[in-house]
């Protein structure tokens, strides 16, 4: 079997390398699992990056999340042939994986692009709209990074809901992406924005989601409403979230935190199920999508880390470990 590991902290383009072993025998509760598909996201490159929350132990197997085929079993609870998502960090960029069946989360047949990318993105944004608050149709939502691809899907399954979006980006070239996808308000950050929602909206934010931390988040925060909630869940600014004490006193403005790796190791099993399940089913329905750019082998792992890093892409980058 190949498997991309790192063995150093660093630029992924320089530190990524293809490797060869032999494959490992399975114990009791285990299954092999064929690699079809592994995406390359932003979180997996800042980890090999070194920046990341939490570092792995050196050497380390690159990739969080990926979609796969079962070949083999040494238990109940799966059977050969079934398309599965495998276990979210488990390092996924590998030819094959081995893994506990319990943690594997079955999958119907569907577009195997599609369905790889369940795992991290869409199930985030369904949980930052389903976890913290009791959202309602025609209720407002605001959420920065809007045209990272947790903003895409939060914008397409709010729709579903019936819940209305202000999207807010760092730059001007982005809004006319995110007005494709149906995205009902898109703003610009600045320190006036919570003049430019009222203006736009005339209402007042139930629930903020932040993946950029710094002045942005404080920006959010004076968008909601009194009682409202404002989750964190990532830091592109690379600065600390900033917020007054006198919104969280005088606005009994609550902060959470969330990161999906704790999530899955809390959430039971039927909680997992029911999660990807509704995320399958809007796959099927297709009204959940996201653009795919380009596949790689593992054997390009240096070129595809690059061409994802450089950022300038239409969608997506998938690894296709067995082919495409």
């Amino acid at each position: 079997m190949k498997k991309v590991i790192y063995e150093a902290f660093g630029n992924p383009a320089d530190v990524l390398k293809v490797v060869e072993e032999p494959s490992k025998p399975l114990q009791s509760g285990e299954a092999r699992v064929e690699v079809l598909r592994a995406p390359i996201n932003p979180s997996d490159l800042i980890q090999v990056s070194g920046n990341y929350g939490v570092k792995p132990p050196l050497p380390a197997v690159a990739g969080n999340e990926g979609l796969g085929r079962v070949t083999e079993i040494a238990g109940d609870g799966i059977e050969v042939g079934q398309l599965v998502l495998l276990p979210a960090g488990s390092g996924t960029w590998v030819t094959e994986a081995v893994c506990p069946i319990r943690a594997l989360v079955p999958l119907p047949e569907g577009d195997l692009d599609q369905l790889s990318m369940l795992m991290v993105n869409p199930a985030t944004a369904h949980l930052l709209l389903s976890e913290f608050v009791d959202l309602k149709p025609g209720d407002w939502v605001i959420q920065s990074a809007a045209n990272s691809a947790v903003g895409s899907y939060l914008v397409q399954l709010a729709a579903e809901r019936g819940i209305n979006v202000v999207n807010v980006v760092r730059r001007e070239s982005a809004i006319a992406g995110l007005k494709e996808i149906g995205a009902d308000v898109v703003l610009v950050d600045g320190p006036d924005l919570a003049k430019r929602v009222k203006d736009a909206t005339g209402a007042k934010m139930k629930l903020a989601v932040d993946a950029v931390a710094g002045d942005t988040f404080a920006h959010l925060a004076e968008t909601l409403d009194q009682g409202g909630t404002i989750v964190n869940y990532g830091g592109m600014s690379n600065q600390s979230a900033r917020l007054d004490a006198a919104s969280i006193i005088f606005r009994d403005v609550r902060v959470r935190g969330f990161w999906l790796v704790l999530w899955f190791e809390k959430a039971t099993r039927d909680e997992r199920m029911a999660v990807y399940g509704a995320l399958t089913k809007a796959v099927a329905q297709g009204t959940l999508h996201a653009p795919v750019d380009r596949h790689f082998t593992l054997d390009d792992i240096a070129q595809a880390a690059g061409y994802s890093w450089a950022g300038e892409r239409s969608g997506k980058v998938l690894l296709a470990p067995n082919g495409v």
